[in-house]
């Protein structure tokens, strides 16, 4: 868990209990209009509770049918070749790569870290904010060398794996094991419940995107420029790096390594930490891929609300250099109407469905238990 801080943005509180209880109502009305394969939210229109979630159980739903999966070897060969060429990398980056080249593999990984995390996952697939088009421009270049397929392609992808969480319609469906949810998912084909769920996810914002339709339309030209022959060949021509070194550094390593952490949210984020807002689904606050995926750890709270921009209950920089990002952006005018959740509501959820590890809300808070106060050592009083 972030240190506490101040958090920031639009509150959708009353958006949300009034989506809630319209949504309490239709399901009186009519269950059928419910829909029933769902195990998550997407939006906060989703919310069937007041607090956030959904009326359902879904524990049971959350599993994985035992079919055989159908290899794709071409992944299987590109997949293997990269990461031996990332290690030979590694060596390289330690013993004969220029200062400049390992400085230039650093920022790449960094700007392309912020064009999943702020653009393809916080912008396009969960719209907690929106852009101007000069910051969307942005985006989607730090996206593109980031090469986790286009921005339109993952976000449809990780709408299905949030309405769908841990069941067949989820690409990478947590249940079927660690290693399958970091990297066995690219290397099999789609189950095809996740070609039937994804067809009725409506994408129609993403669509109406004209930055993001001209990223898909030429990404099979722009991905290739950006992610390996630039990276190639600028180390090479300004300061007379070695092809080796350019090409292992600056491009296998650094894309195997932004590659790794991104799958790390899929995997370890899935199953190592603790569940303060929702004991009940596999997605966990893991402290380590927070840090390394600039703020995308704090997964049991962003599972429960996905549509709040910090993907955390507090904006601390330190740990979640994305929600920075944004922020600076936000303060000149170029990223605005940035959603998130009101402390009422993530204390009604913890009390629900937590569990128990959530920090104190505040020392001598009316529901903080006597005993707890009366424990408590307290060094450096002050004299009276």
């Amino acid at each position: 868990m972030p240190p506490n801080a101040t958090a920031s943005g639009q509150s959708i509180t009353d958006s949300l209990i009034a989506t809630a209880a319209a949504a309490a109502a239709e399901s009186e009305q009519n269950p059928t209009k419910l829909q029933a394969d769902s195990t998550g939210v997407l939006f906060e229109q989703d919310a069937e509770t007041i607090d956030g979630g959904l009326v359902k159980d879904i524990i049971s739903m959350k599993k994985a049918d035992k079919r055989k999966l159908k290899l794709v070897w071409r992944n299987i060969i590109l997949f293997g070749y990269l990461h031996l060429a990332a290690l030979y990398g590694a060596w390289l980056l330690i013993t004969s790569a220029k200062w400049q080249t390992v400085v230039l593999a650093f920022s790449l990984y960094v700007v392309s870290g912020l064009g999943i995390t702020a653009g393809a996952h916080r912008l396009w697939a969960h719209r907690s904010y929106k852009a101007k088009w000069p910051l969307r421009v942005l985006l989607v270049i730090f996206n593109t060398i980031a090469f986790q397929d286009a921005a339109f392609h993952w976000a449809r992808d990780h709408r299905v794996h949030h309405k769908y969480s841990e069941t067949d319609a989820d690409p990478h469906n947590a249940t079927r094991g660690f290693f399958f949810s970091h990297i066995g998912w690219l290397l099999c084909k789609k189950h095809p419940e996740v070609k039937a769920k994804g067809k009725g996810v409506d994408l129609s914002d993403l669509r109406a995107d004209p930055i993001l339709m001209f990223q898909k339309k030429h990404y099979m030209i722009l991905m290739p420029l950006a992610c390996f022959i630039l990276p190639t060949l600028a180390p090479m021509y300004f300061w007379d790096e070695t092809l080796m070194n350019a090409w292992f550094v600056a491009t296998m390593f650094r894309w195997c390594f932004i590659l790794n952490v991104t799958w790390l949210v899929n995997s370890a984020a899935h199953k190592f930490g603790n569940r303060p807002y929702d004991k009940d689904i596999n997605p966990a606050q893991n402290v380590s891929v927070a840090v390394l995926a600039f703020g995308e750890g704090w997964h049991n709270y962003h599972h429960v609300f996905p549509w709040d921009y910090k993907t955390a209950e507090f904006g601390n920089y330190s740990l979640n250099f994305t929600t920075a990002f944004i922020d600076f952006f936000a303060r000149i005018g170029l990223a605005y109407d940035l959603k998130s959740v009101s402390v009422d509501i993530i204390k009604k959820r913890v009390k629900r469905t937590g569990d128990g590890s959530h920090a104190t809300w505040g020392w001598g808070d009316k529901d903080q238990p006597k005993e707890e106060i009366d424990d408590a050592l307290i060094t450096h009083k002050k004299s009276e």
